[in-house]
C-alpha cells in the first residue's frame, strides 16, 4: 500500500501549518507506515494517509511524487 506522510521537519521546533511537508511511502500498514517514518527520521509525523484509486492516479502525476526508500 501506498502512504503520504504529512510531517514537520523537527520535533524540536512548535508545528507551524506553513513547515508541514509530505512524503510517499510503501508499508503493509498505516501502523508499519509510521514505525518506519519515527524509526528512520527525526520527523514529527502529523498524518498518514492511504492512497488507492483516483487519490493515487492524481498524486502519481504530481511533479513531486516519488516513493522514499528507508535503509
Amino acid at each position: 500500500m501506498i502512504f503520504k506522510v504529512y510531517y514537520q521537519p523537527s520535533k524540536k521546533i512548535s508545528p507551524r501549518r506553513e513547515n508541514t511537508e509530505s512524503l510517499y511511502l510503501e508499508a503493509d500498514s498505516e501502523v508499519a507506515a509510521r514505525a518506519l517514518v519515527e524509526e528512520q527520521t527525526d520527523y514529527n509525523v502529523e498524518f498518514i494517509e492511504e492512497l488507492n484509486g483516483a487519490s493515487l492516479e492524481y498524486e502519481q502525476q504530481g511533479a513531486n511524487y516519488q516513493l522514499t526508500e528507508f535503509n
